[in-house]
């Protein structure tokens, strides 16, 4: 009986198409799948922000201005309850003037799920009021506030919104052109290649920090946020492509003389057939690699721009605006919440990278 087992799952392993060779051989890696899983939380929290999030990101609160985060609470008096948080008690320090906040104990509030909040539209079309949790009277403030009195972990969820997908739109650019350049440097070599190849080392040879900020300050203050956001996310393209490039590049040099490469050219197949589905499909690996390392650069490349102050810039909503608010030292050590949108920076980036490393190796499925 196993004997036909193992010969019925040998038939499998041999008939089952490319796709689902590496979707088993990626289920393997387990910081892959869990990198894959956080990965897809966060762009549905981004792309949803309007539902998750208890308020306009917007919306100030005067009252509690640099309000820490609430911690959330299951037992009370000994006993398991609805999930809770307790209400604020505001006082001031005789020395500084400070507000010094504290727990109410006499005043719990009971978290609960789809209720009525700030009104929006949902996805751009529907005027709705209903958000995924919140409390019906006081305030909700998991993240704390800012100097403004605004929910931090309501802007965090609009920040992932474009923080997340900068670096899609960018890696995509890059990799059309990185696909492109290289692969006719590597093909037809030669002077074509040495210009190429030239043009490239010139804009490696340009400081990255520098030229961001170049170009950047280029961009008219006038412009709409929107404009703001796709010319940053050129920028980034432009400085982004020489690596795939030269990757693809060397690449092409060693493949163009392989066997299977030169019958298709006495075979009478074109360039685009040879290329596209004789030579690409051989660099699958490194180009998975490639992007996925690459969409984490961008993102980082987002969040320092707009940190210094030279990326979107407020009312625009990144992770990287939000730092803003954590670059004075000590407004950093009075409010230490205000660096929680470099832990998603971080987590993000690393969930990249654990669902590069897990791609890479699945691609080629064939491997021991």
């Amino acid at each position: 009986m196993a004997r036909k087992d193992l010969e019925e799952r040998s038939e499998e392993l041999y008939l089952a198409p490319e796709w689902k060779l590496m979707w088993w051989r990626f289920k393997k890696n387990k910081l892959a799948v869990t990198g894959l899983i956080i990965l897809f939380v966060l762009y549905v929290l981004g792309i949803f922000c309007e539902f998750f999030a208890p308020y306009d990101p917007n919306k100030t609160f005067a009252r509690y201005v640099y309000a820490p985060p609430q911690k959330v609470h299951i037992f009370r008096d000994g006993k398991l309850v609805r999930p809770f948080v307790y209400a604020y008690k505001i006082e001031r320090d005789p020395v500084t003037l400070r507000r010094i906040y504290t727990e109410d104990k006499t005043k719990p509030l009971s978290i609960k799920f789809f209720v009525k909040g700030d009104p929006y539209k949902f996805l751009g079309i529907w005027k709705v009021d209903v958000h995924f949790f919140g409390v019906e009277e006081g305030t909700i403030f998991l993240f704390g506030t800012d100097r403004m009195g605004r929910d931090m972990f309501s802007r965090i969820l609009h920040g992932a919104r474009i923080s997340t997908t900068i670096g899609l739109v960018g890696v995509a650019i890059s990799m059309i052109l990185g696909i492109i350049v290289g692969g006719i440097s590597g093909y037809y070599g030669g002077m074509v290649d040495n210009v190429i190849q030239r043009i490239i080392e010139i804009i490696i040879s340009i400081p990255t920090i520098p030229l961001w900020m170049a170009l950047a300050a280029a961009l008219p203050r006038h412009w709409s946020q929107v404009r703001v956001y796709f010319a940053i996310t050129v920028i980034l393209s432009l400085v982004g492509w020489t690596g795939l490039a030269r990757v693809v590049r060397s690449k092409f040099l060693a493949l163009k003389e392989e066997d299977y490469v030169v019958a298709a050219r006495i075979a009478g197949a074109s360039e685009f057939r040879i290329i596209f589905k004789h030579m690409l499909p051989a660099l699958t690996s490194h180009l998975i690699a490639s992007v996925t390392l690459a969409i984490p650069g961008m993102i980082l490349g987002e969040t320092g721009l707009s940190f210094l102050g030279l990326g979107l810039r407020p009312p625009a909503i990144s992770w990287g605006v939000l730092l803003q608010e954590a670059q004075n030292i000590r407004t950093l050590a009075l409010y230490p919440w205000l660096l929680i949108p470099a832990l998603f920076v971080i987590v993000t980036v690393l969930c990249f990278n654990f669902v590069g490393d897990g791609l890479r190796d699945a691609a080629d499925p064939y491997k021991v």
